[in-house]
């Protein structure tokens, strides 16, 4: 068995529950995050944690909507604790197969940042890990799964494998991750399939959150948005003067 480090304690993570419950409802999605929350906790990271659906965060895609006629634009404050993290998990149910509106919310926030670039000259978000989970009970965990990391990507966030997890239960309506069932158990809990899943998806993140600090984050070349525009093409030849 590889050896794993041992000290994860200089990594932070975030996790943002796009449930569209407000605190202190119970919300299902929290219940997973907890487990996830909890393993990195064991680990020294440093979790951090909020529902977008407590602040008015405006909608939009600049960094502050209070320029764009927003009353209140609760982003620039929870910002920072974005930018404060290793490691960033979109945690969020499914509604009507898809991802909630706060989801959608949150991505289009932290896309308004994509144009922000890092000490290295890169987009902002590299050298940073993303994951997400996906709660309900009806079908949508690959497709809600597939739209969060592949906007996280696309963004400069780096994807581990097996960086998704959730809980749907029987396609239907039925219960929701962590209620109580008639024999006293809690929906989900037992769930191999789901267990082994938040599992693997958390370890990966942590892994490849410590790979990405280590190496002091992701190479920079080839990938310099400022380096392109003074004229540096990185091997790229343009097929037009191809002989």
């Amino acid at each position: 068995m590889d050896a794993i480090p041992t000290d994860f304690s200089a990594l932070s993570a975030l996790f943002i529950n796009t449930t569209l419950t407000r605190s202190p409802g119970v919300s299902h999605t929290q219940r997973l995050i907890d487990v996830s929350a909890g393993i990195m906790a064991k680990q020294g990271v440093k979790v951090d944690q909020f529902r977008a659906v407590d602040y008015p965060i405006a909608s939009g895609v600049y960094p502050d909507m209070r320029e764009y006629g927003w009353e209140e634009d609760a982003w620039p404050d929870l910002f920072p604790r974005v930018q404060a993290a290793d490691i960033l998990v979109i945690a969020g149910p499914i509604w009507l197969g898809d991802n909630s509106s706060e989801t959608k919310k949150i991505i289009e926030r932290l896309y308004a940042h994509s144009g922000e670039l890092n000490d290295r000259g890169q987009a902002g978000f590299y050298g940073r890990a993303g994951g997400c989970i996906i709660t309900g009970n009806e079908d949508g965990i690959k497709h809600c799964a597939s739209n969060v990391l592949y906007s996280l990507q696309h963004i400069g966030y780096s994807i581990p494998p097996e960086a998704d997890a959730g809980w749907i239960g029987e396609v239907g309506p039925g219960p929701s991750y962590g209620d109580e069932l008639d024999d006293g158990t809690r929906a989900g809990f037992e769930n191999d399939f789901t267990n082994r899943k938040i599992t693997f998806a958390t370890w990966n993140l942590i892994h490849l959150a410590a790979m990405l600090t280590a190496a002091g984050g992701f190479p920079a070349h080839g990938n310099q948005p400022e380096e392109w525009a003074a004229g540096t093409r990185f091997d790229f030849e343009n097929p037009e003067y191809r002989g």
